[in-house]
Formats: C-alpha cells, structure tokens, sequence
C-alpha cells in the first residue's frame, strides 16, 4: 500500500459532523498527584535544520520542542492551564509563533473553526502553570506524536499519566530537513526516531525520573518510529502503541537497516480501532486486508503482546485534538458519548500496561491478563488477544531456579529484570514467605533466605506476616536486635499478632 494513501486516511476522514464534546464530559479519574506542565526547546547539535516558514536556504541546528508533564506541588500562585494555552505551544511548533490566536481554528488541518470547538479554548486543564517538581523517583514515558502532530495533541491523556505518578516527555514529528515529512518513508520514520532517542538522552537532566523505568508511548506514525526505536536502543522497559502505523506499514519498518525483530523483547501493547466498514474501504480505496493483517504481531516471538481493538473508536479519536476537535465521520463514527467513553477506557488501559511493565504493579498486572469481561468491560466495547513469547509460561519455579544460579543475592534486579519480559509472573507471598523460612533454617543457607525476605517485602511491604517471619529467621540465625526489629514492624502492622508479642516479651527480658 502507498504509504502516503494511509497517511492522508487517517488523519484527514470525511468530516461532516461538528465535535460537541468536552474535557469535563471525559471524565478522566485524576490520580492523587497534582500536574506541572513545561515546554521547552532543545538543541541537537548533530543535525541540521531548516525553518521553512522563512523561505530561506539557512541551516540552524536541529530544535527539538520538548512538552513535559510531571507530578507536582502547585506553587501558591499557580493557575490551572486552559487548552488556549497549549495551542500557544502548537503555534511555536508549527514555526507560526507570532499567529493571532484569532486565526488559530482556520489555520492548522486538525483543527476546525465551529462554535463547539471555540468553546473549548476556555476549557480549564488539569496543569497548572507555575509548579515545583515532586522528588520522584517517577516512571517516564517517551511519547511519538502522529504524523506531522504536536507533542501536546493528546494533552488530556498525559495529564491523566502525570496525575497517576508517571513523567511524560514529548516532542512534534517532524521532518529530516524542515518541518514536513515526505510522505511516511523510512527516512522520516528514522528521523522521527532519532527525536525520540533525542529525549532518551534528555530524560536525564530530570532528577526526579527514574531512568531504569522507561515506556515509549505513540500514536499512529509515532508507533512506528517507537518500534524502530526499541530495535536500536536497550533499557526500554515497555512499548505502548495507540493504533500505531506499524500495524498498518509494516514495510516501512521492515525496509530500514536497523530492523531486527529479535531486538523487540520487552512487553508490548497495540491499541487499535474499530473494524473499518466495508462502505468506507471501497469509497477511500482503503485496502480490506488492514482490518485483519498485522505482520509485526504475527512476527513477534521474544515479548509478550497485547492487542486490544476499540470498537467505537476510528483512529482520529486516539488522541485528545481528535475527541476534541476532530469533525466526525458520519459513515462509520459513534456518539459523541461513546467516543469520550471509549477515548476514557483507552487512558484506563494504558495506565494499567504501564503500572504493570514499569510498577510491576500486581493488580495492573492481573488486569492485563483478565479478559475484558473479567474486567467488567463489555465485550462490545473492546476485544483482545495475547501472544506470549515462546517458552511462555513462566512461573515461580522459574524464577527460583534464575535465583539459585545467583546464589539469592540481587533479588530485586532480577525480579525488576524478569517482569519486565513475563509481566505474567506472580510471586505468591505465601510461596515467597514458605522459602525464606525454609532456607533461612539451613544452617549453610540463612543469608539467602534472608534475601529471599528481602524481596517478599518489597513485593508485600504492608505484609504482618513476613516481618513476623523475618523476625523468627534473624531469631533462629541470633541476631537478636534485628529479630525485635522485625517483631516490631509486623505488631504494627497485626497489633493481634499473638506470637510478635510473646516473642517480644520474652526478648526484652
């Protein structure tokens, strides 16, 4: 298929219907954390670059715009952003910095001047202006933008994120030479991917990310740059794609020299849209075989994948601008209220796929292995499918053996490491706290099974239990003051732990 033919289908629907929708009207659960919104410009001295905007042959140093959303404590004079505030950023990106905001709804192709988007403007956001950064450490999120996009086109999205406890760094899709794109090629799938690689590096200036937990996160032809991405760069910890063109181009993934399939082992999730009518295929030219083909998950053997398709969602309404300002489609586009509760379902489950690759938290973890209903999400909403990888089925069992070969110690890296590539793997507490007695009763073993608590209670720190069993472990092997320690710990947290206090008494007299 030419490339540029899937391009101009999805950004550009036949549109009729005028949006009437709302960021209220989404409804997005805010996390407990409070939002700071920057945008900065960088420089990457290693390209070239033209503005194209002053007719000119002039090269300058790349820029690369950077839009950041993080968790924050709001200074006391802070002030909630309005949208009008990041089609401030758009303007800057789009190299028209100095268009009257009057002229903002006429100018740019994704947005369209109707009394219902012009109400949105006004609409408050949840970032504030003026923020101090929280300390973190935080979870980061890399995002690719579609074709030729901003980085803030899905803002509301990434605020939910940062409100949950996540950092997110985005930048334009722009071109090898100047703003524009040629068409969707290798090239500009390259390039796109170097921008990402670009904040990669960035990321570290932040002392408030956590550099060894990184997702990559893009809509459509961000998608594909992404996957180009992981290919060329280990440490990735998760790849999040929202209707990405590599399910749609496969060959420009395939054509570029830096394709290796191998290379993509870390968790990966596809978001994808409804099925498209056949009405729309014939009329738009739109080859049949996109509903069903998807040569990248077929090839995929090192990571386990997750496909979702959104059955009220078309692919514009994968990112904010598209709830917000997209006109609709009136052949295949839903309700303004199932778009908006579909766009809100597809925030949920990229916050659970994030939660689960980069907390390895159980319940987010538990949620991407439950099938939508299992979930209570009804099955005309959305359906899934999973791959995992060959020799799946990891278990504790596994684990353990991985363990035994490092002699118990670094058992958290390990875990980190492992959940990572089998976000199925779940290490029971009573299996965890069975072994750590067992070993820590073995006069030649107690250190590991000290470690083996180690770990428990980094993936149950609440747990009575396991302080009351590390304490009987530190108590058997006589380290008397860490065994009252840990007596300690689990009383309060069980203040009817019957053996905690007997223990307790008899050591303190």
């Amino acid at each position: 298929m030419n490339p540029r033919l899937w391009i101009l289908f999805v950004l550009v629907p036949v549109s009729l219907l005028s949006a009437q929708t709302s960021l209220e009207a989404i409804d997005l659960d805010q996390g407990p954390y409070a939002v700071g919104f920057q945008h900065y410009t960088a420089t990457d001295s290693t390209r070239s670059y033209r503005i194209h905007n002053a007719f000119n042959k002039q090269q300058i140093k790349r820029p690369i715009p950077i839009s950041m959303w993080y968790p924050a404590t709001p200074t006391p004079t802070a002030e909630t952003l309005t949208v009008l505030d990041y089609l401030e950023v758009l303007k800057a990106e789009e190299e028209w910095e100095h268009l009257p905001n009057y002229f903002l709804l006429d100018w740019f192709p994704y947005l369209w001047n109707t009394p219902e988007n012009q109400a949105h403007l006004s609409e408050q956001v949840q970032a504030y202006s003026s923020t101090t950064p929280l300390a973190g450490p935080f979870p980061v999120i890399v995002y690719a933008p579609s074709y030729q996009d901003s980085s803030i086109e899905n803002f509301a999205l990434f605020e939910y994120l940062a409100s949950q406890g996540f950092v997110v760094l985005s930048s334009p899709s722009r071109g090898t030479e100047t703003r524009w794109l040629s068409g969707g090629t290798t090239k500009d799938m390259e390039t796109q991917a170097r921008d990402v690689e670009f904040l990669l590096k960035e990321l570290h200036r932040f002392p408030q990310i956590n550099p060894n937990r990184i997702a990559l996160m893009g809509f459509s032809f961000g998608g594909l740059a992404n996957a180009l991405t992981v290919m060329r760069n280990p440490g990735i910890s998760a790849l999040l794609s929202l209707d990405g063109t590599e399910r749609y181009n496969y060959p420009v993934l395939a054509a570029s020299s830096y394709f290796d399939l191998e290379r993509l082992d870390i968790p990966y999730a596809h978001l994808a849209q409804k099925v498209i009518p056949e009405d729309v295929l014939k009329s738009d030219k739109i080859p049949a075989e996109l509903n069903t083909e998807f040569p990248l998950y077929d090839s995929l053997t090192q990571s386990s994948v997750y496909r979702y398709r959104f059955h009220d969602l078309t692919h514009s309404y994968f990112s904010s601008f598209g709830v917000l300002f997209a006109n609709r489609d009136p052949r295949q586009d839903k309700s303004e209220a199932e778009i908006m509760a579909s766009y809100k379902l597809l925030a949920e489950h990229s916050l659970q796929f994030l939660k689960a690759t980069l907390e390895q938290d159980a319940a987010a973890i538990r949620f991407l292995e439950n099938s939508p209903s299992q979930n209570n999400i009804p099955e005309q909403l959305l359906s899934k499918s999973l791959k995992k990888p060959q020799g799946a089925d990891f278990d504790y069992r596994d684990f353990n053996d991985l363990a035994v070969g490092q002699d118990y110690k670094g058992l958290i890296p390990l875990y980190q490491q492992v959940i990572a590539k089998h976000p199925e793997l779940h290490l029971e507490e009573g299996m965890l706290n069975t072994l750590g007695l067992h070993l820590s009763f073995d006069p030649q073993r107690g250190e590991q099974g000290l470690r083996v608590f180690a770990l428990a209670l980094y993936l149950y720190p609440e747990s009575a239990n396991l302080y009351d069993s590390l304490a009987e472990a530190h108590f058997y092997q006589n380290n008397m003051e860490e065994a009252i320690l840990n007596f300690e710990k689990s009383l309060a947290l069980n203040p009817n732990n019957q053996n905690a206090i007997n223990r307790l008494r008899a050591l303190r007299n």
